[in-house]
């Protein structure tokens, strides 16, 4: 068992490095997935057309089958990235502006053939299938059976079916929630930018993952009425403060009870003094985290995140992963073996468009940012202090003092919700590079102890 886990992790994270890492030359474009291990080479994978680039991996970890999302095609591959099958995705007539998409109903924007970027990549091994979601028609997704990418269904008659309009490959995140429960629907918890689109698009929802692959309410969210909803929409004022203001999400896991998401996105007020052509927006990383069983998103709590080594600061996330601590690992943090920790890749500064190469590999105890979250809590329901979620509330709303006991499992009430920590969290530094950017991460613990790998902007492999 261990060395066909050690197979897989090694496999997926090669796939992914070379997804992530930009290409060095033409023949890079060609997506050779090409590994060289001590102990022999990998096999290789490549794609039948160079301009089919891949954008996300997923693997079954009952079987280490592959999945990958490509521009146009998904491919399922064996362990030893044999082809198996292929399924074809685009391109078609579409056009972004079409609100509902032209499939749905006539469009009076011209449509034109248009490439469809994979965004989304999720094994659903309770009904044994793939979520597969694109960028054309407004981000609508696939069910493909995970035997041979048969399609079972592809919801796009209601609203509920766009999850996102953006274009970019990696604009979107899901984490599935399920339940041992036969007769409770699973969730699906979605994180995506908004492209200027909030009317259309919430930043975060939670989803009904339907068993039957074609039913109309597959993607419905889990509670949606006139006063609450799962869902965190953009309010229309905070574009008003920063007219191009997103939300770039990296990452997301599910662990305990709760699903977290880790995201970039500008500081309210944080841009450049100078015209609107030179002035640049000041960014930060933070951590979201909800109760999976949250249907009214009580439970909403962000957290900064960030890195700090030699006085220098490691502010702009890049990547991240979620492993064990491993016991070795484990005694330096003052966690157990068994404990969730977070290896997070941060950019030096704050601002993405600095040439700096400077990067650190930096590893967050779970558990630490649950306390730090449980204290926040704790202050705030003892009336203390306000909720600064200043992209969310424009003016400050104070806390409420209420008789309330907030343990670890804590899942929020209608009041001192959604809620920030603005005192960074700040992760222990692993590894820095001053001149090689790192840009994506994958660990996992081999006879005790903690084995990272991380991918650079220049193609490098390091562990």
């Amino acid at each position: 068992m261990v060395s066909f886990t050690w197979r897989w992790t090694c496999l997926a994270f090669y796939c992914l490095f070379h997804v992530l890492a930009p290409p060095l030359s033409a023949s890079r474009q060609q997506q050779t997935a090409t590994l060289n291990a001590v102990d022999g080479e990998y096999s290789t994978f490549h794609v039948e057309n160079p301009e089919w680039t891949l954008s996300h991996l997923a693997v079954d970890s009952r079987n280490g089958n592959v999945y990958l999302g490509a521009v146009n095609r998904i491919y399922k591959l064996s362990p030893g990235l044999e082809l198996q099958v292929s399924s074809i995705t685009g391109p078609d007539e579409d056009n972004r502006k079409c609100y509902p998409p032209p499939i749905v109903q006539p469009c009076g924007e011209p449509l034109a053939l248009t490439n469809d970027v994979n965004k989304m990549l999720l094994v659903d091994y309770r009904e044994n299938r793939l979520l597969a979601c694109g960028s054309l028609f407004q981000g609508i997704c696939k069910l493909l059976r995970l035997d041979d990418l048969f399609k079972l269904g592809e919801p796009s008659r209601r609203k509920e079916h766009y999850l996102s309009g953006v274009n970019e490959s990696g604009s979107v995140v899901g984490v599935i929630v399920s339940y041992s429960d036969a007769s409770v629907t699973d969730n699906l918890f979605v994180a995506t930018a908004v492209d200027g689109k909030p009317e259309y698009f919430p930043t975060i929802s939670s989803r009904k993952l339907a068993r039957n692959s074609e039913e109309e309410g597959m993607f419905a969210y889990v509670l949606h009425d006139e006063f609450v909803a799962s869902m965190i929409k953009i309010p229309s004022d905070t574009f008003t403060v920063v007219p191009d203001f997103d939300m770039y999400y990296v990452y997301g896991f599910g662990s305990g009870s709760f699903v977290y998401f880790l995201k970039l996105q500008p500081e309210m007020g944080g841009r450049a003094s100078g015209s609107s052509a030179t002035r640049e927006q000041v960014y930060t990383s933070k951590l979201v985290r909800l109760c999976k069983k949250d249907r009214s998103f009580n439970s909403y709590v962000e957290v900064t995140l960030g890195c700090v080594k030699g006085g220098v600061e490691y502010r702009l996330l890049q990547a991240a992963y979620l492993s064990k601590a491993g016991a070795i690992l484990a005694r330096s943090l003052g966690v157990g073996p068994d404990d969730d920790v977070l290896y997070a890749i941060f950019s030096k500064g704050q601002r993405p468009r600095e040439a700096s190469q400077e990067s650190a590999l930096c590893v967050f105890p779970l558990k630490e940012i649950n306390e730090r979250i449980k204290d926040r809590l704790q202050s705030c329901y003892k009336g203390e202090g306000t909720l600064d979620m200043a992209w969310l509330k424009v003016q400050d709303i104070p806390c409420i003092s209420a008789p309330v006991t907030i343990d670890d499992n804590f899942c929020g009430l209608d009041m001192n919700a959604p809620l920030e920590v603005s005192e960074m969290v700040r992760g222990v530094p692993l590894f820095t590079d001053e001149s090689n950017k790192m840009t994506s991460v994958i660990a996992y613990v081999y006879k005790n102890h903690s084995l990272a790998f991380v991918g650079t902007k220049s193609g490098r492999l390091k562990r």
